[in-house]
């Protein structure tokens, strides 16, 4: 076993066929994750592109890819005029403005209820927000303003179509402060009427004492896999996962004020989508809980894409890699940082156990009326206000080094200097983490992967990888999964999975 898997380790380090592979499911997936770390030339065409241009998909033989644009243009391809290569990420002095575009109509997109001013998100983004308004204009080609309306219409949409809700207090929902502004805003852009369209939907389930939508998927869906994994590291009070579903506390900010919740999700695969259900307190942050509920169960992933990537795991691992294996997610970005600093060295159980007795000690009590749910997570502000931090959590059995690393990503958190959201960029966020005292390669890319879904982190030091390939050292581990970007995060999904088999 030892000789075939080095053997199959030299054939991928010197085939540079894999890497082509994955890159052009990649490009194939047309996913934003991407854009800026690959280019690809079209040899019939003589022009390189991103991966989000939207152009038809070039063959296979004609493509070839490079890291940056200007390995791209020393080869003799120019720059393609539809997705302009000059605004890709990380890659060219218009890059800050286009950059700063994007990540800010990310957070519109999360963020459009939440009141939040643009020269507050300015600020967030380390801009001026005249400088911002002029960046998202040049980008595309509509204000802040009215790519926020199309949010908050579109999220308007979704809730008339799938809740029970009265038109106000979709309205509201959806962020308009005015009905009348709502009815005017949505009869002049869909030439319908909120009440024409609630008619026009079909008939739906009522939803008890909750909010119900829907978020559509590409199947398959392995849907049992994710809550296996949330089943096995569920936390006491905050969730609870069965068989069927994953439920748990929310505790969000809405401007200044708080709002407390829950929500639950199921899977309805006859329909191709997750059933996503929440308590009426949390009407003021929807667009918050959508976006979160997305992330954290990899609503958006392209598994025909991925499964293509790395598909040649099955040579090392057979039955390793799977169609439909979705990386899960995170809904807390804090909770989910202390849990990976308490996982350090110790198995899940014993993880579980110490966020547990976090939760009891100093997690916010929640009246939800589920049975299981009792608690928020403490804020990240709450635990950099506990002092000495060593004591706070020593008490608890948490040693004085990993305390003092939790106490770390709460006041970085809490200050700005550390971001887990849409707008973040993960290089950046990374070289954050790696500078924090106790956090080291394995947290990095645990928290790039569950924190920031980044699809291609890798772990080659992780207990659960060494186990599936247990021949290998971490350098051979880390060479061998080259073959599989960008879409490594997927792999260490799988070859978790492998050891459950």
């Amino acid at each position: 076993m030892a000789e075939e898997q080095e053997s199959t380790l030299r054939q991928d380090l010197n085939h540079p066929e894999s890497r082509k592979r994955a890159l052009y499911a990649a490009f194939a997936s047309k996913d934003a994750r991407f854009d800026g770390q690959a280019f690809v030339g079209v040899s019939s065409t003589g022009v390189y592109c991103r991966p989000v241009c939207h152009v038809h998909m070039p063959k296979y033989e004609n493509c070839t890819f490079y890291e940056t644009a200007a390995e791209a243009e020393a080869a003799g391809y120019r720059p393609c005029l539809v997705c302009r290569p000059e605004l890709a990420p990380g890659h060219s002095i218009a890059d800050a403005s286009a950059n700063l575009a994007r990540r800010a109509a990310s957070l519109l997109r999360e963020d459009c209820t939440s009141g939040e001013s643009l020269g507050r998100m300015a600020e967030r983004l380390g801009y001026t927000d005249r400088h911002l308004r002029r960046a998202f204009q040049r980008e595309f080609e509509v204000t802040p303003v009215q790519y926020l309306q199309t949010c908050r219409l579109l999220l308007a949409k979704s809730l008339l179509t799938d809740s029970d809700l009265p038109v106000s207090q979709v309205a509201a929902a959806a962020g308009f402060k005015s009905v009348r502004r709502f009815n005017d805003l949505f009869k002049e852009r869909y030439r319908l009427t909120p009440t024409a369209v609630r008619k026009s939907a079909r008939r739906r389930t009522p939803s008890g004492d909750g909010v119900a939508f829907t978020l559509s998927y590409r199947p398959p869906y392995r849907f049992a896999e994710l809550l296996a994994f949330f089943r096995a590291r569920q936390l006491e009070g905050v969730e609870a996962v069965d068989e069927h579903a994953y439920a748990r506390v929310v505790r969000m900010q809405h401007g200044n004020e708080e709002v407390l919740g829950w929500v639950r999700v199921t899977d309805n695969e006859r329909r191709g989508a997750l059933a996503v259900t929440m308590s009426a307190s949390l009407l003021p942050v929807t667009s918050q809980v959508i976006a979160r509920v997305r992330r954290m169960f990899d609503v958006d992933c392209d598994p025909q894409a991925v499964h293509e990537g790395i598909a040649s795991l099955n040579d090392t691992v057979p039955g390793a890699a799977v169609l439909g294996t979705r990386v899960p997610g995170c809904f807390d970005p804090f909770e989910t940082s202390v849990r990976a600093i308490l996982g350090q060295q110790v198995t899940v159980v014993a993880a579980n156990r110490l966020a547990a007795r976090i939760v009891e000690r100093y997690g916010k009590p929640v009246d939800t009326g589920i049975p299981g749910l009792t608690h928020a997570f403490p804020t990240a502000a709450e635990v950099a206000a506990l002092e000495p931090i060593e004591d706070a959590l020593g008490v608890l059995g948490i040693i004085r080094t990993r305390s003092r690393t939790i106490a770390e990503i709460a006041r970085l958190l809490e200050t700005g200097e550390l971001r887990f959201d849409t707008g973040a960029v993960v290089a950046e966020q990374m070289e954050r983490l790696l500078a924090v005292k106790g956090i080291g390669p394995w947290s990095a890319n645990y928290l790039a992967m569950r924190a920031l879904n980044h699809p291609d982190a890798f772990m080659e030091t992780d207990a659960g990888v060494k186990h599936a390939l247990p021949h290998l050292e971490p350098k051979e581990r880390l060479a061998l999964a080259e073959q599989w970007r960008p879409w490594r995060s997927y792999a260490v999904l799988c070859l978790w999975n492998s050891l459950a088999a």
